[in-house]
């Protein structure tokens, strides 16, 4: 996620420069076509191109409050499993029956939270993050340490190796890790050293954490509707790319030579609403690794911290580096 003061003007020409040349391009092409050549016939009336821009922007408006709606979707899950996984520290330390089940309870809880993340940040077709803008902008500020480091590798940092191989290469590594979970406390409810009050409140967490899991694979297995998607870029594109039709007339009246300040002018205005268009599509998916995800890797390293505080292993807490922008 991005936490700096802003994006800068620079970064977000660049981010969408691709988009900005083609539009150039097809300016030039029409105020050539009018001006040089003389081809007054491709001029179009202004008012057809004042409703389908008044269509767009109810179109672009639409479609980034609903984007944005899952991105504050997932971060209200992403809260909940943070307050979850605290309340999971504190019982687990004080409801289990003795320190070394303590340890692996809160242990194995972070192996989930290391599944859970690993398993929102694998592709998906309908992704963006790895397309050409998003990925030359990702390359220069973040990489995205789920698709650097093997899933077994941050595993064995809570488990023996073995374990964690057989886990991987089983598949459903963090639903085995809650039934794991789920065995652990009823084992220690039959020795007798969990009351039944307690045995029932550990449950009670444990579904709360699955829920919020299924709450999270809502959003990554289910894109923004693709027919939206599509039919909202594609309307939008229609109009920027038939703006200089109309604008080129417009400026022609007013002096001869002032005909070619229809490029810059169409240009400006079909770059804002293909912008925001960009913008909407980058906020679609909020666990795809791009620079507005919900900042998941970031949270896991702040719920470890504190549980490993519980245990009697205080440490500094990870917090972004002061000059990043971008925390994943």
């Amino acid at each position: 996620m991005h936490i700096g003061k802003s994006y800068g003007g620079l970064a977000l020409l660049r981010w969408t420069r691709r988009k900005a040349y083609l539009l150039g391009a097809n300016a030039l092409l029409v105020v050539g076509l009018y001006q040089a050549a003389g081809w007054r016939w491709v001029a179009l009336p202004w008012p057809v191109l004042a409703l389908l821009g008044t269509a767009a922007s109810f179109i672009v408006g639409f479609k980034n409050v609903q984007t944005y709606g899952r991105t504050l979707e997932a971060q209200q899950i992403w809260s909940a499993i943070t307050a979850a996984s605290r309340y999971w520290g504190l019982i687990g330390r004080d409801l289990a029956g003795h320190a070394g089940a303590a340890r692996e309870l809160l242990e194995r809880h972070l192996a989930w939270l290391t599944a859970v993340r690993y398993q929102l940040r694998a592709p998906r077709i309908w992704e963006g993050a790895a397309r050409g803008s998003n990925a030359e902008y990702r390359a220069g500020l973040f990489y995205v340490p789920e698709h650097a480091v093997p899933l077994e590798t941050e595993l064995v940092k809570y488990m023996p190796p073995g374990e964690a191989a057989a886990l991987v290469a089983a598949g459903s590594v963090a639903q085995t890790l809650v039934a794991m979970q789920s065995r652990t406390i009823r084992a220690l409810f039959d020795a007798q050293q969990l009351p039944l009050l307690h045995h029932a409140e550990m449950q009670k967490t444990l579904k709360e954490l699955i829920d919020q899991h299924a709450r999270a694979e809502r959003i990554k297995n289910f894109p923004y509707p693709r027919q939206y998607a599509i039919v909202n870029t594609v309307f939008v594109w229609v109009f920027a790319l038939l703006l200089p039709y109309s604008v080129v007339r417009e400026f022609a009246q007013l002096q001869i030579h002032m005909t070619w300040l229809a490029v810059p002018f169409s240009v400006l205005v079909g770059w804002m609403y293909v912008a925001l268009d960009q913008v909407g599509e980058s906020t679609e998916n909020p666990f795809e690794g791009g620079a507005n995800d919900v900042p998941i890797t970031h949270l896991c390293r702040c719920i470890e911290a504190d549980l490993r505080a519980l245990l009697g292993e205080p440490g500094a807490l990870p917090m972004a580096d002061e000059d990043a922008a971008i925390v994943l």
